[in-house]
Protein backbone atom coordinates (compact mmCIF):
# COMPACT_ATOMS: atom_id res chain seq x y z
CA UNK A 1 0.00 0.00 0.00
CA UNK A 2 1.95 3.03 -0.80
CA UNK A 3 1.93 5.85 2.05
CA UNK A 4 -0.50 8.51 0.03
CA UNK A 5 -2.94 5.77 0.22
CA UNK A 6 -2.33 5.09 4.37
CA UNK A 7 -2.76 8.27 5.02
CA UNK A 8 -5.80 8.38 2.84
CA UNK A 9 -6.87 5.44 4.88
CA UNK A 10 -6.05 7.02 8.59
CA UNK A 11 -9.88 8.51 8.43
CA UNK A 12 -12.57 5.71 7.66
CA UNK A 13 -15.60 6.54 5.68
CA UNK A 14 -17.65 5.27 8.92
CA UNK A 15 -15.37 7.80 10.72
CA UNK A 16 -16.29 10.35 8.31
CA UNK A 17 -19.90 9.45 8.29
CA UNK A 18 -19.88 10.23 12.45
CA UNK A 19 -18.06 13.55 12.14
CA UNK A 20 -20.79 14.66 9.66
CA UNK A 21 -23.83 13.40 12.00
CA UNK A 22 -22.65 14.65 15.28
CA UNK A 23 -20.24 16.83 14.75
CA UNK A 24 -17.10 15.42 16.32
CA UNK A 25 -15.00 12.02 16.11
CA UNK A 26 -12.24 10.77 17.76
CA UNK A 27 -9.63 8.52 16.08
CA UNK A 28 -6.64 7.43 17.47
CA UNK A 29 -3.17 7.04 16.85
CA UNK A 30 -2.56 10.24 14.37
CA UNK A 31 0.67 10.72 16.73
CA UNK A 32 2.97 8.40 18.59
CA UNK A 33 3.67 7.84 21.80
CA UNK A 34 7.23 9.60 20.98
CA UNK A 35 5.89 12.09 18.81
CA UNK A 36 3.94 13.46 21.72
CA UNK A 37 6.81 13.62 24.05
CA UNK A 38 9.14 15.22 21.63
CA UNK A 39 6.52 17.67 21.40
CA UNK A 40 5.89 17.91 25.29
CA UNK A 41 9.48 18.41 25.79
CA UNK A 42 9.95 21.44 22.90
CA UNK A 43 6.75 22.90 25.04
CA UNK A 44 8.87 22.56 28.19
CA UNK A 45 12.17 24.18 26.81
CA UNK A 46 9.75 26.91 25.60
CA UNK A 47 8.33 27.78 28.81
CA UNK A 48 11.64 27.70 30.70
CA UNK A 49 12.86 30.15 28.36
CA UNK A 50 9.62 32.72 28.34
CA UNK A 51 10.13 35.91 29.55
CA UNK A 52 7.07 36.43 31.66
CA UNK A 53 5.18 39.83 30.06
CA UNK A 54 4.89 42.44 32.93
CA UNK A 55 1.36 43.24 32.97
CA UNK A 56 0.81 39.40 33.74
CA UNK A 57 2.85 40.07 37.12
CA UNK A 58 0.16 42.37 38.20
CA UNK A 59 -2.06 41.02 40.64
CA UNK A 60 -5.69 41.76 41.10
CA UNK A 61 -5.73 42.37 45.19
CA UNK A 62 -4.34 45.62 46.00
CA UNK A 63 -4.47 48.57 43.84
CA UNK A 64 -6.74 51.32 42.58
CA UNK A 65 -9.12 51.24 39.32
CA UNK A 66 -6.49 52.76 36.73
CA UNK A 67 -3.84 50.08 37.51
CA UNK A 68 -6.74 47.36 36.88
CA UNK A 69 -7.73 49.40 33.92
CA UNK A 70 -4.05 49.26 32.65
CA UNK A 71 -3.42 45.77 33.35
CA UNK A 72 -6.94 44.88 31.52
CA UNK A 73 -5.83 46.57 28.54
CA UNK A 74 -2.33 45.19 28.73
CA UNK A 75 -3.91 42.22 28.50
CA UNK A 76 -6.45 42.80 25.95
CA UNK A 77 -3.08 44.11 23.79
CA UNK A 78 -1.31 40.90 24.61
CA UNK A 79 -4.03 38.82 23.42
CA UNK A 80 -5.80 40.42 20.18
CA UNK A 81 -2.45 40.84 18.86
CA UNK A 82 -1.45 37.49 19.65
CA UNK A 83 -2.10 35.67 16.13
CA UNK A 84 1.14 35.18 14.46
CA UNK A 85 3.05 35.08 18.01
CA UNK A 86 3.71 32.31 20.22
CA UNK A 87 2.49 34.32 23.74
CA UNK A 88 1.82 33.41 27.23
CA UNK A 89 -1.29 32.63 29.08
CA UNK A 90 -1.45 32.19 32.65
CA UNK A 91 -3.82 30.30 35.27
CA UNK A 92 -5.62 32.90 37.95
CA UNK A 93 -3.88 32.58 40.99
CA UNK A 94 0.05 32.10 40.01
CA UNK A 95 1.41 35.11 40.86
CA UNK A 96 1.78 36.77 44.69
CA UNK A 97 1.10 40.39 45.06
CA UNK A 98 5.09 40.94 44.14
CA UNK A 99 4.37 39.15 40.39
CA UNK A 100 6.50 36.09 41.67
CA UNK A 101 5.38 32.67 40.76
CA UNK A 102 3.51 30.66 43.78
CA UNK A 103 3.75 27.78 41.99
CA UNK A 104 6.38 26.22 39.30
CA UNK A 105 6.95 27.90 36.06
CA UNK A 106 5.92 25.01 34.15
CA UNK A 107 2.52 24.32 35.98
CA UNK A 108 1.41 28.11 36.02
CA UNK A 109 0.28 28.28 32.71
CA UNK A 110 -3.03 27.63 31.08
CA UNK A 111 -2.27 28.16 27.49
CA UNK A 112 0.54 28.76 24.67
CA UNK A 113 -0.69 30.42 21.65
CA UNK A 114 -1.40 31.27 18.73
CA UNK A 115 1.29 30.87 15.76
CA UNK A 116 3.14 27.44 17.27
CA UNK A 117 1.97 26.05 13.92
CA UNK A 118 4.52 28.65 12.08
CA UNK A 119 7.51 29.13 14.01
CA UNK A 120 8.08 26.28 15.93
CA UNK A 121 9.44 23.32 13.76
CA UNK A 122 8.19 20.62 15.74
CA UNK A 123 4.72 21.48 15.63
CA UNK A 124 4.56 22.44 11.88
CA UNK A 125 5.63 19.38 11.10
CA UNK A 126 3.04 18.23 12.56
CA UNK A 127 0.34 20.07 11.51
CA UNK A 128 1.28 19.84 7.77
CA UNK A 129 1.75 16.39 8.38
CA UNK A 130 0.23 13.65 5.65
CA UNK A 131 -1.92 12.30 8.13
CA UNK A 132 -3.18 15.45 8.69
CA UNK A 133 -3.60 16.60 5.00
CA UNK A 134 -4.88 13.18 4.51
CA UNK A 135 -8.09 13.55 6.80
CA UNK A 136 -8.66 17.51 5.11
CA UNK A 137 -8.58 15.35 1.99
CA UNK A 138 -10.83 12.66 3.20
CA UNK A 139 -13.36 15.22 4.26
CA UNK A 140 -13.09 17.04 0.89
CA UNK A 141 -11.08 20.06 2.00
CA UNK A 142 -9.96 21.95 -1.14
CA UNK A 143 -7.54 24.50 -0.19
CA UNK A 144 -7.87 24.61 3.86
CA UNK A 145 -5.49 27.44 5.51
CA UNK A 146 -4.53 27.35 9.40
CA UNK A 147 -5.92 29.72 11.47
CA UNK A 148 -4.14 29.20 15.16
CA UNK A 149 -2.46 26.65 17.24
CA UNK A 150 -2.37 26.42 20.77
CA UNK A 151 -0.62 24.34 23.32
CA UNK A 152 -3.34 23.92 26.00
CA UNK A 153 -2.01 22.49 29.23
CA UNK A 154 -5.03 21.45 31.85
CA UNK A 155 -2.88 21.91 34.92
CA UNK A 156 -3.31 19.13 37.55
CA UNK A 157 -5.46 20.57 40.67
CA UNK A 158 -5.84 24.36 38.90
CA UNK A 159 -6.55 23.49 35.39
CA UNK A 160 -9.74 25.51 34.60
CA UNK A 161 -13.59 24.61 33.36
CA UNK A 162 -14.00 25.48 29.93
CA UNK A 163 -17.79 26.69 29.38
CA UNK A 164 -20.48 25.26 26.94
CA UNK A 165 -19.05 27.10 23.60
CA UNK A 166 -18.95 26.65 19.68
CA UNK A 167 -15.43 27.65 17.77
CA UNK A 168 -17.02 29.57 15.55
CA UNK A 169 -18.62 32.15 17.79
CA UNK A 170 -14.75 33.08 17.54
CA UNK A 171 -13.76 32.28 14.13
CA UNK A 172 -16.66 33.23 11.99
CA UNK A 173 -16.94 32.48 8.12
CA UNK A 174 -19.32 33.18 6.19
CA UNK A 175 -21.01 30.78 4.85
CA UNK A 176 -20.80 28.76 8.56
CA UNK A 177 -19.17 25.04 8.48
CA UNK A 178 -15.77 26.36 6.86
CA UNK A 179 -13.90 25.60 10.53
CA UNK A 180 -12.66 22.60 11.90
CA UNK A 181 -10.66 22.07 15.25
CA UNK A 182 -7.98 19.10 15.42
CA UNK A 183 -7.70 18.16 19.28
CA UNK A 184 -4.40 16.36 19.58
CA UNK A 185 -4.04 14.61 23.05
CA UNK A 186 -0.44 14.29 23.98
CA UNK A 187 -1.35 12.71 27.43
CA UNK A 188 -4.45 10.28 27.64
CA UNK A 189 -7.22 12.72 27.88
CA UNK A 190 -9.68 11.12 30.22
CA UNK A 191 -13.13 12.13 32.45
CA UNK A 192 -10.83 12.69 35.72
CA UNK A 193 -8.50 14.90 34.04
CA UNK A 194 -10.62 16.78 32.17
CA UNK A 195 -11.54 15.63 28.64
CA UNK A 196 -13.97 17.34 26.05
CA UNK A 197 -17.69 16.43 26.36
CA UNK A 198 -20.16 17.24 23.48
CA UNK A 199 -23.88 17.70 22.26
CA UNK A 200 -23.82 14.81 19.72
CA UNK A 201 -25.49 16.68 17.10
CA UNK A 202 -25.27 20.30 17.69
CA UNK A 203 -23.81 21.46 15.43
CA UNK A 204 -26.49 22.34 12.73
CA UNK A 205 -27.96 25.35 14.45
CA UNK A 206 -25.92 27.78 14.15
CA UNK A 207 -24.46 30.13 16.35
CA UNK A 208 -26.12 31.91 19.18
CA UNK A 209 -23.01 34.27 19.97
CA UNK A 210 -20.15 36.12 18.27
CA UNK A 211 -16.76 37.57 19.65
CA UNK A 212 -16.35 40.47 17.48
CA UNK A 213 -13.71 43.17 17.57
CA UNK A 214 -14.81 46.85 18.91
CA UNK A 215 -14.39 49.78 17.32
CA UNK A 216 -10.97 51.14 17.23
CA UNK A 217 -10.05 53.42 20.10
CA UNK A 218 -12.83 51.79 22.39
CA UNK A 219 -12.26 49.36 25.61
CA UNK A 220 -12.14 46.45 25.74
CA UNK A 221 -10.79 45.38 22.46
CA UNK A 222 -13.52 42.74 21.95
CA UNK A 223 -17.04 42.24 23.00
CA UNK A 224 -19.84 39.67 22.68
CA UNK A 225 -22.67 39.90 20.15
CA UNK A 226 -25.85 37.53 21.16
CA UNK A 227 -25.97 34.74 24.13
CA UNK A 228 -24.85 31.74 24.79
CA UNK A 229 -27.85 29.74 24.81
CA UNK A 230 -28.30 27.28 28.14
CA UNK A 231 -27.51 23.89 27.47
CA UNK A 232 -29.09 20.56 29.05
CA UNK A 233 -26.05 18.94 31.13
CA UNK A 234 -27.45 15.48 30.60
CA UNK A 235 -27.20 16.27 26.71
CA UNK A 236 -23.12 15.92 27.26
CA UNK A 237 -21.43 12.97 25.90
CA UNK A 238 -17.35 12.62 26.95
CA UNK A 239 -14.92 12.21 24.70
CA UNK A 240 -11.76 10.57 26.58
CA UNK A 241 -8.98 10.24 23.78
CA UNK A 242 -5.80 7.91 24.09
CA UNK A 243 -2.49 9.36 24.05
CA UNK A 244 -1.76 10.26 20.18
CA UNK A 245 -5.27 10.16 19.46
CA UNK A 246 -7.13 13.06 17.66
CA UNK A 247 -10.42 14.76 18.09
CA UNK A 248 -11.88 16.16 15.35
CA UNK A 249 -14.12 19.34 16.14
CA UNK A 250 -16.98 20.91 13.85
CA UNK A 251 -16.56 24.89 13.95
CA UNK A 252 -20.00 24.90 15.12
CA UNK A 253 -20.81 21.81 17.75
CA UNK A 254 -21.26 22.67 20.94
CA UNK A 255 -19.00 21.62 23.73
CA UNK A 256 -16.50 22.14 26.97
CA UNK A 257 -14.69 20.56 29.58
CA UNK A 258 -14.71 20.08 33.01
CA UNK A 259 -11.67 21.21 35.57
CA UNK A 260 -9.10 19.21 36.15
CA UNK A 261 -9.17 17.95 40.00
CA UNK A 262 -6.83 15.18 39.09
CA UNK A 263 -2.86 15.20 40.00
CA UNK A 264 -2.23 14.32 36.08
CA UNK A 265 -1.99 17.35 33.68
CA UNK A 266 -4.15 16.99 30.20
CA UNK A 267 -1.54 18.38 27.54
CA UNK A 268 -2.94 19.03 24.23
CA UNK A 269 -2.01 20.51 20.71
CA UNK A 270 -4.51 21.84 18.90
CA UNK A 271 -5.25 23.98 15.86
CA UNK A 272 -8.23 25.56 13.55
CA UNK A 273 -8.46 24.52 9.91
CA UNK A 274 -10.70 26.68 7.72
CA UNK A 275 -11.89 25.72 3.74
CA UNK A 276 -10.94 29.05 2.31
CA UNK A 277 -12.37 28.28 -1.17
CA UNK A 278 -15.48 30.52 -1.55
CA UNK A 279 -15.12 31.29 2.09
CA UNK A 280 -15.37 35.01 3.62
CA UNK A 281 -13.22 35.10 7.19
CA UNK A 282 -15.05 38.02 8.91
CA UNK A 283 -12.81 40.98 9.86
CA UNK A 284 -14.10 41.14 12.81
CA UNK A 285 -13.19 38.32 14.64
CA UNK A 286 -10.15 38.84 17.16
CA UNK A 287 -7.89 36.58 14.75
CA UNK A 288 -6.70 38.35 11.25
CA UNK A 289 -4.14 36.73 9.13
CA UNK A 290 -1.08 39.80 9.02
CA UNK A 291 1.53 40.65 6.64
CA UNK A 292 3.88 38.43 9.04
CA UNK A 293 1.54 35.73 8.59
CA UNK A 294 -1.30 34.95 6.00
CA UNK A 295 -2.96 31.96 7.48
CA UNK A 296 -0.75 29.31 5.75
CA UNK A 297 -1.78 26.67 3.33
CA UNK A 298 -2.60 23.05 4.67
CA UNK A 299 -1.35 21.40 1.58
CA UNK A 300 1.81 22.46 1.61
CA UNK A 301 5.55 21.18 3.48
Amino acid sequence: MSSEETTMDFMSDRDVQKYLEDGYVVLDGLLTSQECDELRQRMAEIVDQMDVPEHCRITFSTYHDEQLKTQMQGNADYFITSGDKIRFFFEKGVFDDKGEFLVPKQRSLNKVGHALHAYEPLYKKVTHSPKVQGIARKLGLVNPVILQSMFIFKQPGIGGEVTPHQDATFLYTEPLGRVMGMWIALEDATVNNGCLWFIPGSHNSGISRRMVRTPPGTFPLTDFTGREQEYDAGKFVAAPVKKGGVVLIDGEVVHRSAENTSEDSRHVYTFHIMESQDTRWSPENWLQPTEELPFPALYSK
